[in-house]
């Protein structure tokens, strides 16, 4: 819950034209920061409303991405309701969509038709490829940024095909990215009084995120090639994942401090005396040797948990790889108020992961529950000057429809 009331993006409005991921995120992250967001909707309604996991019919997903915004539902393809939308617009700070480039267009909602109702308007775009190059009108997921990017290309066994990364790294990423823009395009705005249109590709944001393998490519002039890496990390030992008796964990030694300590806790002096290992690039030269020793330590001790308190107890970076329910135990996320509770209707209470942002003055989501479809159509367009008579007629003719 916000600590205060007045949260830095209070009185910013917000049109949500998305679906699935990036721009939902980016979207709910702005309402965690006090913008009023209005979720629109297609008469379909929202694909990812039919995404697992579902009870009687709602999604988990659906539910965790939209928490905090009010929902609309207009058919812009008629000419009533694409006046409606021009005139949410014309009311707006901030648009985002996540269409494939050209998409809108034949709607008649894209940036340059948009920003001649509204010029202060922050038009974001996220998209697989961007609105440039020639990889631009493709369609494109996050697995295909992620495969796209070389982050795939790094893990799994080698010689087996790459498993997926399994969190949707590359739409969180961008949609992240798209909250930073945004805010700081409305900072610009404050001085120019324009609006901007953002370009944000999830392949670009993948990209971006190399701190590694790419350097290590340009570095050594392409001999050295970033290869699948197994449970290690390549020029980096020790850090990686280790198997107890009755789980995983991960160890942090990589520099020559911390080695030192792993070195005395598994084999004392004599260890942490070893010339193959003091230093980093003895221990990388050594590395299968270096890897064996701890893999057996670990191996050896009676459970996870008695690993990692020797560890910890050692000053050693370690962690358990936790299960789903042990991440929903973790008192600690609790005390970070990391998750948002929401009534949603008959399912009473429902728990789910909220958004990371944390402030002197303010941390955590307000619980409003995502909106069912269409759900604030009558206050939305009674907001934007429409009559009850004119709303009743726009409901018979199909231009807003509800669940």
């Amino acid at each position: 819950m916000p600590l205060e009331s007045e949260l830095p993006l209070k009185g910013i409005r917000v049109v949500d034209y998305t679906h699935f991921l990036a721009g939902p995120y980016a979207a709910r992250c702005l309402s965690a920061f006090g913008a009023d967001v209005i979720k629109v909707e297609s008469p379909n309604g929202d694909a990812a409303r039919g995404l697992p996991y579902t009870v009687k019919g709602h999604s988990g997903f659906f539910l965790q991405q939209n928490v905090g915004k009010y929902g609309v539902c207009v058919d812009a393809k008629k000419p009533d309701g694409l006046k409606l939308l021009h005139r949410l617009v014309s009311s707006a700070d901030v648009f985002i969509e996540n269409f494939r480039p050209g998409a809108l267009d034949r709607l008649g909602l894209s940036y340059r038709q948009l920003s001649e109702i509204n010029p202060g308007l922050i038009y974001c775009s996220l998209s697989a490829y961007g609105h440039t190059g020639e990889k631009s009108t493709k369609p494109g997921f996050g697995l295909i940024a992620e495969a796209m990017s070389g982050a795939m290309a790094q893990v799994g066994r080698p010689g087996e095909a790459p498993p997926l990364l399994r969190m949707p790294i590359a739409d969180t990423l961008t949609g992240v990215h798209g909250v930073a823009a945004i805010c700081a395009a409305l900072y610009g705005r404050t001085r120019s009084g324009r609006g901007k249109h953002i370009d944000l590709a999830l392949y670009d944001c993948m990209v971006a995120m190399h701190d590694h393998a790419l350097q290590r490519y340009v570095m050594s002039n392409g001999s050295d090639v970033p290869e699948q890496a197994d449970t290690q990390f390549p020029g980096l030992t020790i850090y990686g994942s280790f198997a107890a008796k009755d789980g995983y964990l991960v160890i942090a030694a990589q520099v020559d401090e911390a080695w030192a300590m792993l070195a005395r806790l598994i084999g004392g002096d004599e260890l942490s005396g070893d010339p193959r290992f003091r230093l980093a690039r003895d221990r990388n030269r050594n590395r299968e040797a270096a890897i064996k020793i701890v893999d057996e330590w670990v191996r050896s001790r009676p459970s996870r948990d008695s690993c990692i308190a020797r560890l910890e107890a050692a000053g050693i970076a370690c962690a358990p790889v936790q299960t789903a329910a042990e991440v929903l135990q973790d008192k600690h996320l609790d005390q970070r108020h990391m998750f948002v509770e929401q009534l949603q209707g008959e399912l009473g209470r429902v728990r789910l992961p909220g958004t990371p942002f944390r402030a002197s003055g303010y941390g955590g989501e307000e619980s409003q529950p995502a909106p069912s479809r269409g759900q604030h159509n009558r206050a939305i367009a009674e907001a934007l000057g429409y009559t009850s008579e004119d709303i009743d007629r726009l409901i018979d003719e199909g231009v807003l429809c509800d669940g």
